[in-house]
């Protein structure tokens, strides 16, 4: 079975909205206070070895506004790599490796994990992230931490009643103080 990650940029107050400069929210971009070359160079192995991008459509536009048009080893991998878009309004993605996963997601994303293939990674995606953490379809949460508290926005966890365990793996901290952990599920 292919291993489903969820990998997101977080503030202490558990924030994951507008990390890299997105419209609307008051501390857009709080990302770049902190990024160093160690995270960059963290970020573009975790990509490396990925296969597989799992998005929805919001990530996926705003992805796709940006990443075509760049160049350089992280580019190359993002452009070639199997993106895989959870939408019920996007019919025909224009980005290089494309399909989109439409109907049940519970369903398609279980034979995404049950197909041939590497790692599957989901950056960003809010809803399809909360999604997945409801119905335990993620096995591996990578949450890089950034020392900053910026008040509201969308969170990585959602409000629910759902209870999952989870084992602290990997634990690396930056010399800009950001941290990065990796945690397993072992309820899901």
């Amino acid at each position: 079975m292919r291993k489903l990650f969820v990998t997101q940029f977080m503030t202490l107050d558990g924030v994951m909205e507008a990390p890299g400069g997105e419209p609307g929210h008051p501390h857009t971009g709080w990302v770049f206070d902190f990024m160093g070359e160690q995270q960059q160079q963290w970020k573009l192995k975790e990509t490396q070895d990925t296969e597989t991008l799992l998005i929805g459509r919001v990530t996926y536009e705003s992805f796709f506004g940006a990443w075509p048009e760049r160049e350089g080893p992280f580019a190359e991998k993002m452009n070639s790599m199997e993106k895989v878009v959870v939408s019920s309004t996007l019919t025909d993605p224009e980005w290089n490796n494309t399909t989109v996963l439409t109907g049940d997601i519970i369903d398609g994303v279980k034979n995404l994990k049950l197909g041939e293939g590497g790692p599957i990674q989901v950056p960003g995606s809010n809803s399809l992230v909360h999604l997945l953490l409801e119905n335990g379809l993620v096995d591996e949460l990578v949450l890089m931490t950034f020392p900053v508290t910026v008040g509201s926005g969308l969170k990585v966890f959602p409000d629910n009643e759902s209870k999952t365990e989870w084992s602290l793996g990997e634990s690396e901290t930056f010399d800009s103080g950001v941290r990065v952990d990796t945690y397993r599920s072992i309820t899901g």
